[in-house]
């Protein structure tokens, strides 16, 4: 049974939602700085959000967050205390991580449809390009924020389609970030 904290736009916002798109917010913000403390923010809205996505049926969204969260100890560890050092991916890289995306969308998408999942392509995209993205963020590469725009643009229409207007309201929050985080990143790099 959901603790239902406020409603928004006739949509019943749970106590789980809230949580998880705040410490989201919070650590996707913190991320924009480059600041290591992004992390352990990661991991608990990833943590949050895995129960949220596993709850509504979106089950390739709630297992990237088992990634996420193994990601965040990961960018904990290897991001230096004083943070990220923006670095770009050579125009070959760029190229492979496109073909590998796309790929392997085209794979999970029909896994997903034979478990019945609420969504299927859009989930299946969600979860291979946040993983690159992830991944880029890591390796402290500045296209890591262009593909969070691109998914987090993806996100807020699937999660808006589906009903979940916070978690949609939200992604549209992130996508702006994204567009922040990106000039940031590429304003370090470029010094």
């Amino acid at each position: 049974m959901s603790i239902i904290v406020f409603t928004a736009w006739g949509y019943q916002v749970s106590l789980l939602e809230l949580l998880a798109a705040v410490t989201s917010f919070v650590g996707v913000w913190l991320g924009t700085t480059g600041k290591r403390i992004t992390w352990p923010w990661w991991a608990a809205s990833s943590f949050l959000y895995l129960i949220f996505f596993y709850q509504a049926d979106l089950f390739a969204s709630s297992a990237l967050q088992i990634v996420f969260i193994v990601a965040a100890f990961w960018g904990w560890r290897d991001w230096a205390p004083t943070g990220a050092k923006p670095g770009t991916l050579s125009a070959r890289n760029r190229t492979l991580w496109v073909i590998a995306t796309l790929v392997s969308v085209s794979l999970l998408t029909p896994v997903l449809a034979h478990i019945g999942a609420a969504a299927t392509g859009s989930d299946a995209f969600l979860l291979v390009a946040s993983l690159v993205a992830q991944i880029l963020m890591i390796y402290e590469k500045t296209e890591a924020w262009v593909v969070w725009l691109i998914v987090d643009a993806a996100g807020t229409l699937q999660y808006a389609m589906l009903g979940y207007w916070f978690t949609a309201v939200l992604y549209f929050a992130f996508t702006l970030i994204a567009i922040l985080g990106w000039k940031r990143w590429n304003d370090t790099y470029s010094h």
